[in-house]
């Protein structure tokens, strides 16, 4: 899928002029933030909810910028009438020393959906001792979870968990994470992890169709003890997991299979509001 079009500080730019120079320090230094969008055919799914997270992202790091949630919002309205399909749009919000200089980069991508048949089967993870700096920013700074992702694909892994010095799991490379047992789902704490998008909305849908949810440490050493886990994210939605380093859960509970459902039919009818 090509893309003609990028934009940067709301005018549409050649998708090749879409660059940061290497002397900019700031992009160097990580001082940014980002999020990641679904499009399909137009339909921009949850802007405002990724418009406020990416605010509330720069507020967090004391990124100042000229950009106002409508400015951000008809940017990409107009970026995406250019190009039809199903993809992801990253916007990036680059600091710098004057709010006047910071750059708002969109540039649509090729999303990297997992293949179908883990939603099936389940997919496969290890775990990794770090944290993302700023875990309730999603910061360009993303050295950690490269790297831990990095680790996961090199055994063949889906992805990577995160987890803290307590071996409590905190949440995926670039997804969170969760774990079920009957029809009550268990986050780790809030405290300490990103407020994913696709999470909130999940949750929600799962309160309506009569799941419980409770936040609590999940000790990587106690997954035994829950029927199955799962993860969120833009690209993936809700993906069943089967393994966790050297530990499977025997099959993918009914459950999350519903899960899954539940999410995938509500996408099938959203539309922009």
């Amino acid at each position: 899928m090509t893309f003609p079009f990028a934009s940067k500080n709301g005018a549409l730019i050649p998708y090749a002029e879409a660059a940061v120079p290497v002397t900019n320090i700031a992009y160097a230094y990580g001082f940014g933030v980002y999020e990641s969008l679904r499009v399909t055919d137009n339909v921009v799914f949850f802007l405002d909810q990724h418009i406020n997270r990416l605010i509330t992202s720069a507020e967090m790091i004391g990124l100042a910028h000229p950009f106002s949630p409508e400015t951000i919002s008809q940017s990409l309205r107009t970026l995406v009438t250019k190009t039809l399909g199903t993809y992801n749009v990253k916007i990036l919000l680059i600091g710098a020393a004057r709010p006047e200089d910071v750059l708002l980069f969109m540039l649509p991508s090729a999303p990297l959906f997992p293949d179908r048949k883990l939603y099936r089967d389940g997919a496969t993870a290890i775990t990794v001792h770090g944290r993302r700096p700023f875990p309730k920013a999603k910061t360009l700074n993303m050295l950690t979870s490269h790297l831990a992702y990095t680790k996961a694909r090199e055994v063949g892994c889906y992805d990577a968990l995160l987890v803290n010095e307590k071996d409590e799991i905190i949440e995926g490379t670039r997804c969170n994470f969760f774990a079920i047992r009957g029809r009550t789902i268990v986050s780790p704490p809030n405290a300490e992890i990103l407020d994913g998008v696709t999470r909130d909305i999940v949750l929600a849908l799962a309160r309506q169709h009569n799941f419980a949810v409770e936040e609590h440490p999940i000790n990587k050493d106690t997954l035994s003890e829950y029927d199955g886990a799962f993860l969120t994210s833009t690209s993936g939605k809700v993906l069943p997991l089967r393994t966790i380093d050297d530990f499977s859960f025997p099959g993918i509970p009914t459950t999350i299979h519903e899960l899954v459902k539940i999410y995938d039919d509500f996408l099938k009818n959203y539309h922009n509001p």
